[in-house]
């Protein structure tokens, strides 16, 4: 009965979480995925671009720099989206985070420092020339797309030996670094190349791993309308 109660009084402390932004950006559906793996009971409230409202005196309080994500928690306002992961984390499922071993919050904070530096970074071009550029009445960049492809290769290569010593990024657990990945990984799908890791068979037995569960699935759900 008590840890009844405990739980009770954690949901209800959850439930006015609201994220702000909308899900065409693959940085507010990083937090989706981190804010389900959490267990977090929040609120996603669209902020239209279309009208300017990104950049209105309410939007600026909750994110100066007139971006999405923003999130509320209370009186605690968040930007950013990888901020927004590790708080959520933080607060609702530190074992995501492994604090508490140093070793192995040590390899959490590298493998999340490669999906900020050198996957996303390789990735995102791609993404925005064959995603973005034509939704928005543009053309892809072919020359773009071919050399963030090469960079993502060379990547690709380093993940494949990781995933050949561990079952995920940072060890044998499920941890924030993988799930930073999830968003942006579930775009390329949507390219002509959502086939690229099939030259990689420990990265295709990873994503595949992380494909099943719930709060994978939840943003996939979410990013489908518009893939």
């Amino acid at each position: 009965m008590i840890r009844f109660w405990r739980e009770f009084h954690k949901r209800s402390a959850m439930a006015h979480v609201k994220l702000y932004g909308a899900t065409l950006s693959w940085n507010v559906t990083r937090c989706v995925a981190a804010l389900e793996e959490a267990g977090v009971e929040y609120e996603l409230v669209p902020v239209d671009f279309g009208t300017g409202e990104h950049k209105g005196p309410d939007h600026l309080a909750r994110n100066p720099f007139g971006q999405v994500p923003a999130l509320q928690d209370g009186d605690i306002y968040i930007f950013e989206s990888r901020a927004i992961c590790k708080y959520a984390c933080r607060k609702n499922k530190p074992e995501l985070l492994k604090e508490g071993d140093l070793k192995e919050s040590a390899m959490v904070d590298v493998w999340l420092e490669v999906e900020s530096n050198q996957y996303t970074p390789a990735l995102g071009p791609i993404l925005s020339e064959c995603i973005i550029h034509p939704m928005l009445g543009g053309s892809t960049d072919k020359k773009v797309v071919e050399d963030n492809l090469v960079k993502l290769k060379t990547v690709l290569d380093v993940y494949e030996a990781r995933l050949t010593e561990s079952k995920y990024l940072a060890g044998d657990f499920l941890s924030l670094a993988d799930l930073n990945h999830v968003s942006t990984t579930l775009c390329l799908g949507a390219t002509p190349y959502a086939s690229l890791f099939d030259a990689y068979p420990h990265v295709m037995a990873w994503w595949t791993d992380l494909l099943a569960r719930p709060s994978v699935q939840k943003v996939a759900s979410l990013i489908k309308p518009s893939s």
